[in-house]
This record gives structure tokens, C-alpha cells and sequence, in this order.
């Protein structure tokens, strides 16, 4: 069995343009795992997810935050953008102006997935908040690679969405690592949970073994 692990992160710091985010770092994941990251705005969730995918970008599906989704263009279009380095120049050109049957009957059935069925067409500046969120997260889906990273991929949505569109993202993906603010989100849907605070991994340990209350102080400012 390799012990090889997926994602390996040994260093004092972590940070962005010169700026410490985290600190004394030790984070191992291996392949198959179900990770979610929990902590307040500013712990360095997001900067330990953007480290994580520097490792293994060629695997890594990444579902970003702000969503960098072009509001003039269609649902389909938008969705579509997950694969344009698999295809030459022309062929996204084309499919541009005359979607390719097989393209749009792929799309057509992720759109459903995501609840946005009927709206393939509909340019995304027409779509509501939550919905602009599902075409963001269906864009990384469409990448179909083995690793899923979201940043809080399913905030935007109601809490009955946001379960199913969870069970979508793990059903697709061998190993996902998930920025969530959902404690009972994370406790159903993960098998591993990641504490951060003040900068620094003050919690790991398997789901199972955890419950909401062990959970809380991990957000002391919504008690």
C-alpha cells in the first residue's frame, strides 16, 4: 500500500504576499480522504486550500470563492469553461457560436444536477446569487478530475441544496478538501475535520470521533 500521502505540508509559515497566514504547519492528506476545513473569516482556510492546489494542480478541480463567472455569456457557456484546456482553440470557438451536441447533452444533464435545469441557455447575469454559485461549482464538476477543492462551494445556498450538491461534489471525486462554515455540514458529509485559529491547525481529527460541541470554539464570536 503506498503511504505516500496526497498533499504534504511541513513549514513554520504560510502566507500571501509577504504577509503570515499560517503558522507551524504539519498536514498530511492522503488519497481517498474527505477533508473539511473549519474556522472563522481570516483563520487561513482559503490560503491553505490555495497551497493545497499548488501541489497537484493537474488534478485538482478548484471551486474558488468569487466565482469569475462572465454574466453576458450562458449557463452553458459558463459551465463549458471547466474543459477549455482539454480542446484546441477552434473547437471552443465553435462551440462558442454552435455548441457541439455531445457538449451541450453532458451539460444538459450537470445542469439538472445542480438544480438549474431549463437554464442551459440563460445568460448568468439573469441568475439569482444561488444559482450564479451552482454554475460556479458545476464549472469545476465539469472538470472531472480526481480532486475536488471548494472554498465554501455551497454557502450560497439553502441548507437542503446544500446537502445534495455535497453528496454530488464526494460522489464525483476520489479526495475533496472543502472550506465549510457549516459544523453540521461538515460533521454528516466529511470523514476528517481541520481546526484553524489564529492562524494555526488547533484541531484534526476523525468526524466520527466529533460532535457539534466539540466543534464551537472554533466560532467563540456566534456564541
Amino acid at each position: 500500500m503506498n503511504s505516500t500521502p496526497l498533499f504534504a505540508i511541513e513549514q513554520a509559515e504560510l502566507g500571501v504576499e509577504g504577509r503570515v497566514i499560517l503558522r507551524d504547519l504539519k498536514l498530511h492528506i492522503a488519497a481517498g480522504e474527505t477533508v473539511a476545513l473549519l474556522g472563522e473569516s481570516g483563520s487561513g482556510k482559503t490560503t491553505l486550500l490555495r497551497a493545497l492546489r499548488q501541489q497537484r494542480p493537474d488534478q485538482v478541480a478548484w471551486c474558488p470563492q468569487q466565482t469569475g463567472l462572465v454574466p453576458l455569456l450562458s449557463v452553458f457557456h459558463n459551465l463549458y469553461m471547466g474543459r477549455l484546456d482539454r480542446y484546441s482553440t477552434l473547437y471552443n470557438l465553435r462551440n462558442l457560436i454552435w455548441p457541439a451536441p455531445q457538449r451541450r447533452a453532458e451539460l444538459t444533464t450537470l445542469a439538472q444536477r445542480l438544480g438549474l435545469d431549463g437554464r442551459l441557455l440563460q445568460s448568468v447575469d439573469r441568475l439569482s446569487g444561488g444559482q450564479q454559485s451552482r454554475v460556479n461549482l458545476g464549472r469545476a464538476l465539469y472538470q472531472q478530475r480526481p480532486v475536488f477543492i471548494g472554498d465554501e462551494p455551497v454557502s450560497a445556498v439553502d441548507e437542503h441544496q446544500a446537502d445534495d450538491l455535497l453528496r454530488l461534489i464526494i460522489e464525483q471525486h476520489e479526495t475533496v478538501v472543502l472550506a465549510l462554515h457549516n459544523i453540521d455540514q461538515a460533521l454528516t458529509h466529511c470523514t476528517r475535520i481541520i481546526g484553524l485559529k489564529d492562524g494555526r491547525i488547533i484541531l484534526d481529527a476523525p468526524a466520527a470521533q466529533l460532535q457539534s460541541a466539540d466543534l464551537a470554539h472554533l466560532y467563540p464570536s456566534a456564541a
